[in-house]
């Protein structure tokens, strides 16, 4: 379980992790395949010819291309041929690379030295509300403890199709975004820079092999179509949302950013911490029905640097086993209707809020609907995000003297754009 390049133990990047992102140096500025490991990453596009197992041999090219999508969208098999493959590669008993000074040269780059791009071609992303407590809180606020959870809610993985052009990756600032509000129940609506500007706790998955138009993905097959995971913040512009959201739900104000982080954690890494799924109650409908565990134990942090802060704050602390509906009932229900899924495409969970206030995922439930003060520390609070404020997104499972970490999921505030 170790590798000859260095790792320290409390780095995002182990043996036991191998996360696939696309990033691309001042030297090199085309965009290519890597793999993370320590503070380094390998270039897969240099070791490409190296892949020669049954799944992968007549599939180099997929290592040269510019996103994930291809390498994707071969399936199980080729992601655990080649998971298999790089941890002997980079093991600190495999020879081939380690003891080859000029291929080690061509092959490694220092994280410090490359910028991150998006991992995939993204052409549909879709946002679940899968989390009961967050779904409990936002319905408590809004419409009373009798009314909390909708009706629909304990039966399906609630849903909508978000907008995919605007998802970026960590690091991207955002800018708040203008818009209608209408900030007095007796009066018309007003244009101007939203005053709630929040994020949303989240984590996504890239689908791998798509399916057919008009043929649904059992739950049973659904793991072969989940290839990996990343940390999101879903920007959310409170006050805009409110105004624009009935009947058809979010528009201009989830619409306005999305951010993930750049490091695809496969399945395979992320399945040694695999929970019992929670019990549902109703039973669900049994294409909704999966024995499998698929539950993850994932500690999720977020923090909050504001301008004249030397170090952030976190303000959550949370979980990813604390969801509802797991990612395979969400893959499942997607496709039941014959929609086809492509590689790439990227499913994410809905905000995750644990049972303690703490975990809550939002500012919206943190800040209980801007009613109380978010302590930042030094003489700071915040209920929404002001301008300058950067939101710092992490997670990892903890392994016995490991970890496996996604990196950090970031973006500073931008001042709104002055209208006339």
């Amino acid at each position: 379980s170790m590798s000859f390049i260095q790792v320290d133990k409390d780095s995002d990047f182990p043996l036991q992790n191998l996360p696939y992102g696309v990033f691309s140096t001042k030297e090199e500025p085309r965009h290519r395949l890597g793999v993370a490991i320590g503070d380094q990453i390998l270039d897969l596009s240099v070791i490409k010819h190296l892949f020669n197992g049954p799944a992968l041999a007549k599939h180099q090219h997929v290592f040269d291309q510019p996103t994930l999508n291809a390498f994707m969208g071969l399936g199980r098999p080729a992601w655990t041929e080649a998971r298999v493959f790089l941890q002997k590669l980079l093991s600190a008993g495999e020879p081939t690379l380690r003891d080859n000074p000029e291929l080690r040269r061509r092959a490694f780059v220092p994280q410090a030295c490359a910028t991150m791009h998006l991992p995939a071609d993204i052409g549909d992303y879709t946002d679940f509300y899968s989390s009961r407590q967050h779904a409990t809180n936002v319905g408590i606020m809004f419409r009373g403890k009798e009314n909390a959870l909708m009706p629909n809610w304990l039966h399906l993985p609630v849903g909508y199709h978000g907008r995919a052009s605007s998802v970026v990756v960590s690091g991207t600032p955002i800018r708040r975004p203008v818009g209608q509000t209408k900030p007095d129940n007796d009066k018309p609506p007003v244009f101007g820079a939203c005053k709630r500007l929040d994020i949303e706790l989240e984590m996504a998955f890239f689908v791998g092999p798509g399916n057919k138009y008009g043929e649904p993905i059992p739950i049973s097959r659904a793991q072969e179509h989940i290839f990996g995971m990343v940390l999101m913040n879903d920007w959310s512009a409170r006050d805009i949302q409110k105004w624009e959201y009935v009947p058809l739900g979010p528009f201009l104000s989830k619409s306005l950013g999305t951010t993930i982080s750049p490091w695809v954690v496969t399945m395979d890494a992320l399945m040694p911490f695999v929970l019992p799924n929670p019990v549902q109650d109703p039973k669900p409908l049994p294409y909704l029905q999966d024995k499998e565990p698929y539950t993850f134990d994932i500690k999720l942090f977020v923090a909050i640097k504001g301008e004249g802060m030397s170090v952030p704050t976190t303000i959550c602390r949370s979980n990813f086993k604390h969801m509802y509906w797991t990612m395979k009932q969400q893959l499942a229900h997607h496709s039941i209707n014959g929609c086809n899924l492509r590689p790439g495409d990227l499913l994410a969970s809905g905000t995750i809020s644990g049972p303690e206030p703490e975990s809550f995922g939002s500012m919206l439930e943190l800040s209980w609907n801007g009613t109380k003060e978010i302590p930042l520390g030094s003489g700071q609070s915040r209920k929404f995000l002001q301008d300058g404020d950067e939101v710092i997104l992490t997670g990892y499972c903890q392994g016995n003297g490991f970890r496996v970490g996604f990196g950090q999921c970031s973006g500073k505030i931008l001042p709104a754009l002055s209208y006339p």
